[in-house]
């Protein structure tokens, strides 16, 4: 059956494309048997490496959950701080005055083209030079610092083009209601823009929690992934298995910030829908007369 997209397959393409198929099928197959046994030979598979984590709290106590405590915590003071920021700067980008649109249009571009672990990197020397924050807490302050930094300056563009999409007529229907500009973004536009960027937003959260690493990485700051090489060393160089270990749990944590986001997205655009509705779950025919207008006749 051909389509306005595509083309109807014929029999030598449904053959070649069977073919490809299995042959990918073979070659998934044979790199998932090189795997195996490559950690086999290396005896990562032996089950005292990866005892450890079933048979004791110990390793969970010791290394993980506090490692994890940590990465939730640079990843929520970041987007407590992030997100309003990127809203701020989102919405200066849109405005009509060029000394708010043009400054903020720079600091964007700027912070959005500097990697974020450089950021991380001068935060903390800045700390460390110029602050009398203590050691401890220096790698926390300097990696939500870098987080903050970057990614205030993604967020604004996702607000941007969230708030870009609505129809314009939904902004000059406000304007001849005798709204001011500020009360157009934060009653009309923003709301409806917040359905559209909550996808964007929570891919971003995601990003946030991956980017702490790199905290552990350079800064010594105690994140979950930093907590491989202790743990690895006081185990029998178990290393395969806390990186597994480790790399569940953050698939784990970002599959429910992804599940969340879903179901407060459909939540949303259910919400939307019953205010759109007439009391009862009717809608109004289009062309009906209001109540108030049969009012005002028969007045």
């Amino acid at each position: 059956m051909s389509s306005v997209l595509y083309d109807a397959q014929g029999p030598r393409a449904k053959q070649r494309n069977i073919l490809y198929t299995v042959l990918f099928v073979l070659a998934a197959a044979a790199l998932l048997w090189w795997v195996y046994t490559s950690l086999d030979e290396k005896h990562q598979l032996d089950w005292i490496k990866w005892k450890p984590f079933f048979t004791s709290v110990q390793p969970w106590e010791t290394y993980i959950w506090p490692g994890l405590q940590n990465t939730l915590k640079a990843a929520f003071f970041a987007l407590l701080i992030a997100l309003p920021l990127g809203a701020l700067f989102g919405v200066g980008r849109l405005s009509d005055h060029r000394w708010v649109r043009v400054p903020a249009g720079i600091v964007v571009e700027l912070f959005r083209a500097v990697p974020v672990l450089i950021l991380m990197i001068v935060a903390n020397a800045v700390y460390a030079e110029y602050t009398t924050i203590d050691t401890d807490v220096r790698p926390l302050y300097a990696v939500v610092t870098g987080l903050v930094l970057y990614n205030f300056s993604v967020l604004a563009e996702i607000v941007r083009a969230g708030i870009e999409t609505l129809p314009k007529g939904q902004a000059e229907a406000a304007k001849a209601l005798g709204m001011r500009k500020s009360q157009i973004m934060m009653s009309v536009l923003l709301p409806q823009a917040v359905t559209a960027m909550l996808p964007a937003i929570v891919s971003q959260l995601v990003v946030i929690m991956k980017d702490t690493a790199l905290g552990g990485a350079m800064m010594t700051f105690s994140e979950l992934l930093a907590s491989v090489r202790p743990m690895s060393a006081n185990y029998g160089a178990n290393t395969i298995a806390c990186f597994t270990v480790v790399a569940v749990i953050f698939v784990l944590v970002n599959f429910a910030l992804t599940s969340f986001a879903s179901w407060l997205e459909r939540w949303l655009r259910r919400a939307k829908k019953n205010k759109g509705t007439a009391p009862g779950g009717a809608s109004p025919a289009v062309g009906e007369p209001s109540l108030i207008a049969d009012e005002g006749h028969a007045a």
